[in-house]
């Protein structure tokens, strides 16, 4: 960053040195008109700085607080140039030849000129401020989607969660009922079958 500000910085110091020395080149030797050009350099930049930049500021502020929105950035930035316009014509509009002529700004009419450029700005102004009004308002998104968050790859997928309703159980349940008892030991587990016989009885009673 600091590299680039320097690279940016010397064409402007560069063209400030060659001002220096096409003024001393200039200046030397002394003549009264010198003096008057030296108030014109500095005059310039303090008139600017403490008549026409608060000026345009107290403006802009009084615009933007009583203007419109869809009017406010343009009539605010017509203000600007119109101030910028005068400024640069200012000087041939009170003496139009101060200075030596020169192909292109004395062979013309300042004031014409000035007036030609001005209501172009203008123009701009109030197409661009009713483009503005015309313009058909932005889409207003549905409220019950408004807040939800963008679906990407690392959306997790949506399930499904049980009914409100259903009550869930209480602590300690069982979910299945409990099994039966077991049987005691020595119980016969086929209640079909007979009972044994007892020793020495004759099983064939057929030959009896």
């Amino acid at each position: 960053m600091k590299t680039a500000r320097a690279l940016l910085a010397l064409p402007g110091l560069a063209a400030l040195a060659w001002g220096v020395v096409l003024f001393v080149e200039y200046a030397f030797p002394l003549r009264p008109d010198v003096f008057g050009t030296v108030g014109w350099i500095v005059g310039g930049p303090l008139v600017n700085d403490g008549v026409v930049a608060p000026l345009t500021a107290v403006l802009g502020i009084a615009l933007a607080r009583v203007l419109r929105p869809p009017w406010r950035v343009p009539v605010v930035t017509g203000t600007v140039i119109t101030g910028v316009l005068l400024i640069v014509a200012f000087p041939l509009l009170w003496r139009p030849y101060g200075t030596p002529p020169m192909p292109g700004l004395h062979d013309g009419n300042p004031a014409l000129g000035l007036a030609l450029t001005l209501s172009a700005v203008w123009l701009a102004v109030v197409l661009t401020a009713l483009a503005r009004v015309v313009r058909p308002g932005t889409r207003v998104v549905p409220p019950d989607t408004r807040d939800a968050p963008p679906i990407t790859r690392d959306t997790p997928p949506i399930t499904r969660d049980a009914p409100p309703d259903t009550p869930a159980d209480p602590p300690g349940t069982l979910a299945d009922p409990p099994s039966t008892p077991a049987d005691p030991p020595g119980t016969r587990t086929d209640p079909s079958s007979t009972p044994a016989d007892p020793p020495g009885t004759r099983t064939d009673r057929s030959g009896t």
